[in-house]
């Protein structure tokens, strides 16, 4: 799936995650901002990268401002903003 357009989930409060999703031209990039990184850092990412695997997302610059979120809120803001950024 190609990503033509800027898109974004989520908000910044408690519990919640912010996802910014924009069409890269080196392959998929994840920036990750947590309160929590150090203690789950890389489960984030690799649900992050399971979700652009599950819609065979390439080229694609995510960011992500963790303030808490539960693993199934982060695929559901991450699959939110695939879905809003693809190609018609």
């Amino acid at each position: 799936m190609k990503i033509v357009k800027k898109a974004t989930a989520g908000t910044l409060e408690s519990g919640d995650v912010y996802v910014e999703l924009s069409p890269s031209d080196s392959g998929n990039e994840i920036e990750l901002q947590s309160a929590v990184l150090l203690q789950f850092g890389d489960a984030i990412r690799e649900s992050a990268q399971d979700v652009l695997r599950q819609f065979e997302v390439e080229n694609a610059k995510l960011k992500l401002i963790d303030q808490g979120a539960l693993d199934c809120v982060i695929r559901a803001r991450i699959e939110t903003a695939v879905l809003r950024g693809k190609e018609a």
